[in-house]
């Protein structure tokens, strides 16, 4: 069972995973060493995981065919289904379409 911390009690060395990846790092395949709870009125807590520092590994650069592939993937969710036109923005999947093709009859 990894430890338990409270909200701004962790101690140094540890981190979340969002943030290793602002300081450049990585996770690296190590086990979570603790989470860190952040309580709530009526609901359970938040829980963040913790990871070792100083055991995370640096992110892994873009190569060029990963880049192709996000702008693909990004360029996919900008497609309209109904359209078949570029709406500029990411589609809402609670619409499933773009927005004037949603607002028209």
């Amino acid at each position: 069972m990894a430890d338990v911390y409270r909200w701004h009690l962790a101690p140094d060395g540890l981190a979340t995973h969002r943030q290793l990846r602002a300081m450049g790092l990585r996770p690296g395949g190590q086990d979570v060493v603790a989470e860190l709870h952040r309580p709530r009125r009526r609901k359970a807590p938040l829980v963040a995981y913790l990871y070792r520092v100083d055991r995370a590994k640096p992110v892994r650069p873009m190569t060029p065919a990963r880049a192709a592939a996000l702008a693909a993937a990004m360029r996919a969710r900008r497609t309209c289904p109904n359209c078949r036109t570029d709406a500029g923005y990411c589609i809402p999947r609670s619409l499933g379409m773009c927005v004037p093709c949603h607002d028209s009859p």
